[in-house]
């Protein structure tokens, strides 16, 4: 994937494609209209916006426009990721995961799959 910035609103509207491609437009529009106050117009420009920046693609069947991802969920987790710990935190991984683990509350379970991740990065 390109460097592709996609904005907290763009995001929405990958979650809804990611849990259910391919969708239709109207798909779309209704499951966002469940979520959020946004009329079908400021949908319909989204997916025109995340089409230009080539993280969705479409055909049309018909007179429908049916919309699929053209990248993973996780190759945009992970370059978002980057980008907020670049931005944030100078790039240091250890000052964000000390905040975190700070300001979380965490479950036993949580601390436990934490602790099993760094024991398996030690090795």
């Amino acid at each position: 994937m390109n460097q592709v910035s996609i904005s907290d609103a763009e995001w929405q509207v990958m979650n809804i494609i990611w849990d259910g491609q391919p969708l239709t437009s109207q798909e779309i529009v209704a499951r966002l209209s469940d979520q959020a106050n946004w009329a079908t117009p400021t949908i319909k420009t989204m997916l025109h916006r995340l089409v230009k920046k080539e993280v969705l693609t479409f055909e049309e069947q018909g007179n429908r426009y049916v919309y699929r991802s053209r990248v993973k969920r996780s190759a945009c987790i992970k370059q978002a990721s980057r980008a907020f710990l670049d931005r944030v935190f100078d790039s240091e991984p250890a000052p964000l995961l000390a905040h975190f683990m700070q300001t979380t509350k965490l479950s036993a379970e949580e601390i436990a799959e934490l602790r099993r991740i760094l024991d398996d990065k030690e090795r």
